[in-house]
């Protein structure tokens, strides 16, 4: 695409917002999570470990790396539940891809928009393979920045169109209300969480809180629902009382990192798990029978950030949604980096 080795692709936020619009925000979650579908049946194809995180008392800083063995990717990401009060936001990233086979980065791209559509989009994706047949309802717990991308998701590949929402924080529902008026949803503002989960037969939680928090609790959830939480992803930061997971099928992303960071960091590290990809693939069943209740306890995981930017990087070419970025320095000569320093300065010298 870039035929200059200096030169890598750039995708800003403006690029990124103007990519998401001229796809339209549906079909993008949909393509997105087929993305997302394709890697993971290719599952065993990846390098895989646990992110690389640095916590503090106020947050966390992770970086995310993953390998195909053709093309190596890696997302920078913050999780500061306090930036909000700040007039920040609590999860801000960037990403790269790069060729294996010469090291050189082949796309550099804004991740905080990406991350929440490609978050939606897992959520979605799991839900597809997880929940009851014809679910058509599902309780928003946590009317955040995420929560306007999970109920489109929803709504793009399992047809949910009857949202019920519930927040602490009343204005944050106003808004969620506001933002999806005229998309296709029939939608509820409730007064407690309790409320939200009437009639509900798909849970999302996504609260920020870095605390053990209890947003449901075991009375809440009756059975066949399915429960996807998404704001449980950090030590010592959950969403679901522990009996909840005791009567539930759980599903996870990738164990070593879920135990760590999941609502099962609460269970036995021994504590039965299905890890996702093989649902997909037809190794190990989802939903068995409809009075089931599963659970996808939901933390991100680097390959569906590497689907992102996979995604992404194809659709530059034919919208030209990106930015020249002169990142790499390409001197005539390998092996003469001083001597191209030194040519630059003779322009200078000369003006």
């Amino acid at each position: 695409m870039i035929p200059n080795l200096n030169i890598v692709p750039f995708v800003s936020v403006d690029h990124m917002m103007k990519l998401v619009l001229k796809i339209g925000v549906e079909r993008f979650l949909t393509e997105l999570a087929a993305y997302i579908e394709d890697d993971f049946r290719r599952w065993e194809a990846f390098d895989k470990t646990p992110r690389v995180a640095s916590h503090s008392a106020e947050g966390v800083i992770e970086l995310m790396p993953t390998s195909d063995g053709e093309v190596y990717g890696f997302k920078y990401v913050n999780g500061h539940p306090k930036n909000m009060r700040e007039g920040r936001q609590t999860v801000t990233a960037f990403g790269m891809l790069a060729d294996v086979h010469n090291g050189y980065p082949v796309l550099l791209s804004e991740m905080t928009i990406l991350t929440a559509l490609r978050t939606a989009a897992m959520s979605a994706l799991a839900a597809k393979h997880l929940a009851p047949a014809g679910a058509d309802c599902m309780a928003l717990i946590g009317n955040g920045a995420q929560a306007e991308f999970q109920a489109l998701a929803f709504k793009a590949l399992l047809g949910v169109r009857r949202l019920r929402f519930f927040d602490i924080d009343r204005a944050a529902t106003e808004k969620c209300i506001r933002n999806l008026a005229g998309l296709g949803f029939d939608m509820v503002a409730c007064g407690t969480a309790q409320e939200a989960v009437e009639g509900a037969q798909i849970i999302t939680t996504v609260t920020a809180d870095k605390q053990y928090a209890t947003i449901l609790t075991d009375n809440m959830v009756g059975s066949g629902v399915h429960i996807n939480a998404v704001g449980g992803d950090c030590p010592g930061k959950t969403e679901l009382h522990r009996d909840i997971l005791l009567r539930s099928d759980i599903f996870v992303e990738y164990p070593p990192q879920t135990r760590i960071e999941g609502e099962i960091q609460q269970l036995p590290a021994d504590h039965p798990v299905t890890e996702l990809w093989q649902v997909i693939t037809g190794v190990a069943k989802g939903r068995r029978e409809p009075g089931q209740i599963t659970l996808f306890d939901s933390v991100g995981f680097a390959i569906e950030d590497f689907s992102a930017l996979r995604y992404v990087r194809d659709q530059l070419a034919s919208t030209g949604l990106y930015q020249e970025l002169d990142m790499l320095a390409d001197p005539d000569e390998p092996r003469d980096l001083f001597g191209m320093l030194l040519r630059a300065a003779a322009p200078a010298k000369m003006a």
